[in-house]
């Protein structure tokens, strides 16, 4: 089922998730959700708080990207061909490697796109959907959706690591979005 993306301005986006345990309600069924959700929306990544739920849990597909690029570019990139993973109770260990640049956006804040600089490399504590334990490091582009969903769960968007001159010129689209007076083509909500 293709559930509605919480727009920016929900108090949900700004919670530290919570862990969760192998008996949460209808994980199986949430998780299937959310990636029909990721997809329907074109997204590559998708975190429980965007649904409207306040827990450690979130997908990724970075494969996707991976599909619409020349073979060049695959070759920029560590993680080429890409993954596609569930992540739960996910905290991070270690964040290594240069920061580097990359154009980011959130299903949760349509219609805006920036440079957001992030590490190259995390270390990843989590439990994949069977809850077995991991303990990973990702790089790429894989890295980079990991660390945006990973935000999420922690409560922080993409848009807090732009410089306050930056954010301020953005308030009115960020306005616009919390009071729903943006178009989207995938299911949308506004709360508070």
């Amino acid at each position: 089922m293709i559930l509605p993306i919480v727009a920016y301005g929900a108090a949900v986006l700004r919670k530290v998730g919570a862990d969760i345990t192998p008996d949460y309600p209808r994980l199986e069924q949430l998780i299937a959700d959310m990636w029909e959700t990721m997809y329907a929306s074109n997204g590559v990544g998708l975190a429980a708080p965007q649904i409207n739920k306040d827990i450690r849990l979130f997908v990724m597909d970075s494969a996707q990207i991976f599909e619409h690029l020349e073979e060049e570019e695959k070759k920029q990139y560590s993680d080429a061909p890409g993954i596609k993973k569930v992540f739960i109770n996910a905290h991070i260990k270690e964040l290594n490697g240069h920061e580097w640049a990359y154009n980011e956006g959130c299903l949760s804040i349509p219609n805006i796109r920036e440079d957001i600089s992030r590490p190259a490399e995390v270390v990843l504590e989590y439990m994949d959907e069977q809850f077995q334990q991991h303990k990973e490091t990702f790089t790429g582009l894989s890295a980079r959706i990991i660390l945006h969903e990973y935000d999420h769960i922690d409560g922080k968007l993409f848009i807090d690591y732009l410089k306050p001159l930056k954010k301020k010129m953005l308030q009115g689209k960020l306005t616009d979005i919390s009071k729903g007076k943006t178009k989207v083509d995938y299911k949308m909500i506004f709360i508070k």
